[in-house]
């Protein structure tokens, strides 16, 4: 597939830091890899975006989906294709890539192909998996447990920069080699809760950027048809206005051109065609937030 994009994203610096301080940055894709043409559809778009969003677009997708909440569900294509499937989109748009990692030998593997490795919010406190993450030397995106105040996550990364220490892959001057992303806190009855003062917390508990997951805080566990996972996706935009201007650095949205028919996630995914709107209405909130 030919993949038209702008000649800034197949020019971005490689030793750029894909969690920058002082400017937004967006961490955005669709839950699942899927087919090439799906892939490199989001990530083309992702990389025209680019170009309008300070911090720059970071292409995320997941290779396994290993936290489903039915046995049956699609979990995606493997770490072996998945991550092959990863390299095309970074060879055609330059973006860089964030996946998850489940295990801690999934990282030293996953590293040599993606920019950033992401734990998932139920592994957070993971000590071998963390220490893994961070023993690869990439950028490393902690998210906090659903069940975690934010002073709790100081141990999560600690033990990244722990084992990244050093490292000679990293080189960020004008960066954070680690990043925690806020989802919200459970509270019952299958609904996430954002305490907008949580940025300020982990930031300082953390000294580290802080994102906003503002698609995964409206999802709604073993709600969905037939127990899957369902989701508010109508609440998504308010939820990101709020942690823009209560002080989150970047922003993290799964995003699908038909998300009623994706196969993970698809009731609190932003719909592609959506997706710019928002982007540029939380851009100029957070330059007026900051002015």
């Amino acid at each position: 597939m030919s993949v038209s994009v702008p000649s800034t994203a197949r020019t971005r610096r490689p030793d750029a830091p894909v969690f920058p301080r002082g400017a937004l940055f967006l961490i955005a894709g669709p839950c699942q890899l899927e087919d090439d043409a799906l892939n490199l559809r989001v990530a083309e778009h992702l990389a025209r975006l680019a170009e309008r969003v300070p911090g720059g677009i970071v292409f995320k997708a997941s290779f396994d989906k290993a936290n489903r909440s039915n046995p049956g569900a699609m979990r995606g294509p493997g770490m072996e294709q998945g991550l092959e499937a990863l390299a095309r989109v970074k060879e055609a748009t330059g973006l860089p890539i964030l996946t998850d990692v489940h295990l801690p030998e999934q990282c030293a593997p996953v590293a040599e192909v993606v920019d950033v490795l992401q734990i998932p919010a139920f592994l957070c406190r993971q000590t071998d998996l963390l220490e893994a993450a961070g023993a690869t030397g990439r950028p490393v995106n902690v998210k906090k447990g659903q069940w975690m105040h934010p002073e709790g996550m100081r141990g999560a990364v600690q033990k990244v920069r722990r084992a990244s220490r050093g490292h000679e892959r990293l080189s960020l001057p004008s960066g954070d080699a680690v990043a925690v992303t806020e989802r919200g806190t459970f509270f019952g009855y299958g609904d996430l809760v954002v305490d907008m003062r949580g940025f300020t917390r982990l930031r300082e508990a953390c000294d580290a950027p802080v994102i906003f997951d503002a698609t995964h805080s409206v999802q709604q566990p073993g709600r969905g048809e037939a127990g899957a996972s369902g989701g508010l996706r109508e609440f998504i935009p308010t939820l990101a206005a709020a942690a823009v201007a209560a002080g989150a650095d970047g922003l993290f949205m799964e995003t699908h051109p038909d998300p009623d028919h994706a196969p993970s996630d698809g009731p609190n995914m932003i719909p592609l065609d959506q997706l710019d709107a928002l982007v540029a209405r939380m851009v100029r909130l957070w330059e007026a937030a900051r002015a």
